[in-house]
């Protein structure tokens, strides 16, 4: 027989949330009210949902980060569903006396979601447990972009020891930002690369941020699909699998996860974001955000069945 191939491990790094999701035909104006259809309270936050990913697709992953008080209702719920999806808890750190992030969520019927959420600033203030412990047996790190003030230091330790740091970007930074150069890849969101570089085009942004950093650049643009810049410093086109999407909560997120977990597992990036184009692609489908992440062969079987043919047309031989 063979011998058996050992997953990688993926360590993710970021501040947890509970998620109290709300389906609603529409956003209620101001000062008004709506009923909701459905509610659900899931576990969330970028770096776990992309952690969850990464479990679902066949990776070993552990999470550090902060969360709050160990009596109050929210952490022991995140917790319980972190173990439940096999992921390692063992370098979280509980922080006495202060709140584990909640978030409200409103999602309408096209898969928008609308949210506001309360996060204690002083979440950001915890020190991390040793980088021998948090990187031994490591393929990769997956950060959340608010996570430098105490993440930077681990991630540039990460680097010199030749283990990819991947960035996901949901907020514009700082051009300043000591994550720009700590990180081996950079995936941004639309919005946060045009925020971030000052350019209203996506493709000029990243040409910008370009000189800035030597990491690897993308762009997220949802059914748009990925732009990227190559080795060469060319844009690239990696396009978005067409699905009915009915929840968009947590898709970049998975995206993250899965580019991470393909990078782990020695693809190129090319490869990688065809991977992930998929997983985020059948998030879309499902509601539950992290907690409707796809299994591995069910992004395997959507990236190999070939499209459809449309009425009328001859299938190209």
């Amino acid at each position: 027989m063979a011998p058996s191939v050992i997953a990688p491990r993926v360590l993710c790094i970021g501040i947890p949330v509970r998620d109290l999701t709300f389906r609603v035909e529409a956003v209620p104006a101001r000062g008004s009210k709506a009923n909701a259809t459905h509610l659900a309270e899931i576990c969330g936050g970028n770096a776990l949902n992309a952690a969850i990913a990464i479990a679902r697709l066949g990776g070993r992953v552990s999470f550090a980060g902060p969360m709050g008080d160990a009596r109050e209702t929210s952490s022991r719920f995140i917790l319980e569903r972190m173990e439940a999806e096999g992921i390692e808890t063992t370098h979280i750190v509980r922080m006495p006396g202060l709140t584990t992030p909640v978030s409200a969520i409103m999602i309408e019927p096209s898969g928008e979601r609308t949210l506001t959420i309360y996060r204690d600033p002083m979440l950001s203030t915890v020190q991390l447990p040793d980088a021998d412990k948090l990187l031994a047996d490591c393929q990769a790190v997956l950060v959340e972009s608010r996570c430098a003030s105490f993440c930077t230091d681990l991630c540039t330790e990460a680097r010199r020891r030749g283990i990819a740091v991947v960035v996901g970007v949901d907020r514009a930074m700082s051009l300043q930002d000591s994550l720009l150069t700590a990180a081996s890849h950079l995936l941004f969101a639309s919005e946060q690369v045009q925020e971030t570089a000052g350019i209203t085009d996506d493709g000029e942004a990243l040409q910008r941020l370009a000189a800035l950093t030597p990491a690897f650049l993308a762009s997220t643009r949802g059914p748009h699909g990925t732009i990227w810049l190559n080795e060469t410093g060319k844009l690239e086109e990696t396009p978005a699998v067409s699905v009915q999407a009915v929840d968009t909560l947590g898709a970049g997120d998975v995206f993250h996860g899965a580019f991470t977990l393909r990078l782990a597992e020695g693809s190129d990036v090319r490869q990688a974001l065809q991977f992930a184009a998929g997983a985020a692609a059948l998030k879309c489908t499902r509601h539950g955000g992290g907690l409707a992440a796809p299994q591995r062969l069910e992004v395997e079987e959507l990236l190999n069945t070939p499209p459809a043919t449309p009425p009328g047309r001859k299938p190209r031989l």
